[in-house]
C-alpha cells in the first residue's frame, strides 16, 4: 500500500491558506500516515467503517487543535485508505 497523501483542493483555500498550502499539505500527510501505520499494525479484524473512523480520529489527534478542527477529509478517500488497510489482512 502507498503511503497516503493529502492534497487539498486549491479553490477552496483562503489567501492565507493558500500561501501556507505546502506546509499544511505535509503535516497533514504525516499525521495520516502516522495513523495508518499505527491502525496497520494494530489492526484486528475491524470492519471498513470502524478502521475510516480510526483513521479519521487518529488523523486529527496528530494535528494541533486548530488544524484538526479545519480537517475535513474526504471520506470516499478515507475509506479507501481503510479499505487497503482490512484487505491487507
Amino acid at each position: 500500500m502507498a503511503e497516503p497523501q493529502v492534497t487539498l483542493d486549491p479553490h477552496s483555500l483562503n489567501p492565507v491558506e493558500e500561501k501556507l498550502r505546502g506546509p499544511l499539505e505535509e503535516q497533514l500527510s504525516s499525521a495520516l500516515q502516522a495513523a495508518t501505520d499505527r491502525i496497520r499494525h494494530g489492526y484486528a479484524g475491524q470492519s471498513v467503517d470502524e478502521v475510516t473512523q480510526m483513521l479519521l480520529e487518529g488523523t486529527k489527534a496528530g494535528l494541533h487543535p486548530d488544524i484538526a478542527e479545519g480537517f475535513h477529509p474526504d471520506h470516499y478517500q478515507l475509506r479507501q485508505v481503510a479499505e487497503a488497510i482490512v484487505a491487507r489482512r
